[in-house]
């Protein structure tokens, strides 16, 4: 029995120029930045007009959160195909880095300057957090240690309260604390080596990125 038709031709063509709109955006984006994305100028790049450009897209904004998903999809499945190939906390950091340097306007889209006057919906906060799902995960698989003084970390009893980041995650509080230094100090390094930061400055970004994930894994 023949497969059922699952789009039209006409679906098939508007599925194509969308794609080929945010191949020109990414252009873009990598010569001038996010905040200089324009529909008129990607209009006349592709020989339409700008009311034409805008039946694919309502404007820039829906194309910005077009890309933003895409990104953090790609992040996310990105890490989800590491983790269930067997990595753990070290095999996710540096599926993260290879990621992050295999597109770096893709990666600082999503973690460097905000746009001006953008706001991202809520499902993209959600693609995000599958993210930091697979994070969580990877860090309750660690050995815990208490902590040396017998009392829990002052940002550890924070977390029972504020935990709304990590959704219905049973986790303890300590694996959130280890989930949220692994987060926020490798994309500090990643979101630096990116942006150049480091340039000039004659050491190698990514034994500075292996050190702080020793630290962060511990003994």
């Amino acid at each position: 029995m023949p497969e059922a038709r699952t789009s039209t031709p006409r679906e098939r063509y508007r599925t194509q120029v969308r794609a080929e709109i945010k191949e020109h955006a990414w252009e873009q984006i990598a010569t001038a930045g996010a905040s200089a994305l324009s529909l008129n100028a990607i209009a006349k790049r592709m020989g339409m007009s700008g009311p034409a450009l805008y039946r694919y897209f309502d404007g820039r904004d829906e194309l910005i959160t077009e890309l933003i998903r895409d990104a953090y999809r790609s992040q996310a499945d990105t890490l989800r195909a590491a983790a269930d190939a067997g990595a753990g906390l070290a095999g996710l950091a540096h599926a993260l880095r290879a990621w992050a340097l295999d597109d770096p306007q893709r990666y600082l889209l999503i973690f460097g300057t905000p746009v001006p006057g953008y706001r991202a919906p809520d499902d993209v906060t959600e693609i995000a957090a599958e993210t930091m799902a697979v994070i969580v995960g990877a860090c309750a698989a660690l050995p815990s240690a208490p902590p040396s003084d017998g009392t829990a970390d002052a940002f550890d009893a924070h977390l029972e309260d504020h935990r709304q980041w990590a959704g219905d995650d049973p986790a303890p509080s300590p694996v959130l604390h280890r989930a949220l230094s692994f987060w926020s100090r490798l994309h500090g390094v990643l979101s630096l080596e990116l942006a150049g930061q480091y340039t000039g400055m004659g050491f190698d970004p990514a034994l500075l990125f292996d050190a702080e994930l020793k630290d962060l894994l511990g003994p």
